[in-house]
């Protein structure tokens, strides 16, 4: 039945599911013609409203850009590369490769959501490839959806956007909720339950919609050579190159970065973790794990190669953000819901708006920039805690990633896939995972 239901999605993709700048472009006029029919905008200041907004997401972008190449170039370091061809020698069949990178995935988006989407992608693409070097049958599209599972629970791991804004000391409503350690989100009994369904259930659902006919699988070309396999050693020696290769040069600099880092946690504890200090942490980590500045800069641009589709799409999401807020369409979803809802059903509800309004915005930061204050105020009419509040926020916010191929981009350009060829089968995961979200929201 599962596979059927994947199958079934995965078609349907293929047919209608549109390149994500397409999707962008489609969102940008639906939320304008819906700015004009919900609220009392006219065309003329929706307008006016997406141009206004099409800038605000400039320093967030740079921070989630930095988040996608941080991670990313650790990913690529020879330390986790050389992890990853481990691992994907392991897997005998098409179906042990789905549970391994998915796991994968998902446990590296559990410390940084860019670590686990590029640590998906190459493991996807290494794990296919040698499957078909010992030529055993597989099916690409849906380890490919596999690696990018861990869009699915990063909102809950160490990079998750809303809770580590609401742990930050000057965030936009420390005036009215105050500072929201980590403790009581990210390391909440509820999270923390969460993310253990989620690692047991996902690869379950993944490897129960492998299709039942080998014969419609859609294996890996043929593998190619890594950008990073050859090196110019023989280049000549100049005081210049000298430095470039300076590995005295990268532990001095990387020594100070992540002691600075280590005494801030010692000094801070979890309090002190927030965007910037996990950015600084992972730059300079993946820094050390290069050693040679030479081949860092190497990495960092092959990484940031990656994050073309956060470059273009960004201001169009953040000119749909624009429109959404100054015309009062948050509101009108969002005060929709809670009207409909109390104390009990609040949580559920906030998830499910969540995960519409990321449709719009996919974008954890920027979704509780403008969700925010009106989820807090309801909160507290409702009086419902404002973790579990920001909790079923980023359960709804990474929920619909599965959907939103926005964040697909990076890793659909490492493994070659098109976005049609994973959405169906990320999409029916969509669905199978919203019962246990529910049940979780409700029983913990």
């Amino acid at each position: 039945m599962i596979s059927r239901f994947g199958s079934f999605l995965s078609r349907l993709s293929e047919r209608f599911v549109p390149d994500p700048f397409i999707f962008a472009l489609l969102l940008t006029l639906l939320t304008m013609v819906l700015g004009v029919a919900l609220t009392s905008s006219s065309p003329g200041m929706m307008i006016s409203f997406w141009m206004g907004g099409f800038w605000d997401l400039l320093s967030f972008g740079m921070q989630m850009a930095l988040i996608l190449v941080t991670g990313g170039v650790l990913a690529q370091s020879p330390p986790v590369r050389r992890m990853i061809k481990l691992i994907a020698g392991l897997p005998q069949s098409s179906s042990m490769a789905i549970v391994l990178v998915s796991l994968a995935a998902m446990s590296a988006a559990l410390i940084n959501w860019g670590l686990g989407l590029i640590v998906g992608a190459l493991l996807a693409k290494e794990t296919a490839q040698s499957l078909k070097l010992r030529n055993i049958p597989h099916h690409y599209p849906l380890i490919g959806a596999a690696g990018y599972t861990g869009l699915l629970i990063w909102h809950g791991g160490l990079s998750g956007s809303a809770p580590l804004t609401v742990a930050t000391q000057d965030h936009f409503l420390v005036d009215f909720i105050g500072v929201i350690p980590v403790s009581s989100t990210l390391f909440s009994p509820l999270n923390l339950m969460m993310a253990l369904v989620f690692l047991i259930a996902v690869p379950l659902f993944l490897r129960g919609m492998l299709p039942r006919n080998p014969q419609s699988w859609i294996e890996v070309k043929t593998p190619a050579d890594s950008v990073f396999d050859e090196d110019n050693e023989d280049a000549p020696s100049t005081p210049a190159r000298s430095l470039e290769r300076s590995r005295i040069l990268t532990v001095v600099i990387c020594a100070l970065a992540l002691g600075y880092i280590a005494v801030h946690f010692v000094q801070k504890g979890l309090s002190g973790l927030n965007l910037n200090t996990m950015n600084i942490a992972f730059l300079f980590l993946g820094f050390l794990f290069f050693m040679r500045p030479d081949r860092y800069v190497k990495a960092v641009g092959e990484a940031v190669k990656g994050t073309s589709g956060i470059i273009l799409q960004f201001p169009f999401y953040a000119g749909i953000m624009g429109m959404m807020r100054e015309s009062g369409l948050v509101e009108v979803f969002s005060n929709a819901l809670v009207s409909a809802s109390n104390d009990i059903t609040f949580p559920v509800l906030t998830f499910f708006s969540a995960g519409l309004v990321n449709l719009f915005v996919p974008s954890g930061g920027g979704q509780w920039a403008v969700q925010g204050p009106i989820l807090i105020e309801a909160a507290s009419q409702l009086q419902v805690t404002v973790p579990k509040t920001v909790m079923a926020l980023s359960y709804g916010d990474q929920w619909t990633n599965m959907l939103q191929p926005f964040w697909a981009l990076p890793l659909l350009g490492i493994t070659g896939l098109k976005a049609n060829q994973i959405i169906g089968y990320t999409a029916a995961l969509m669905f199978l995972v919203m019962p246990l979200i529910i049940l979780g929201l409700i029983v913990l």
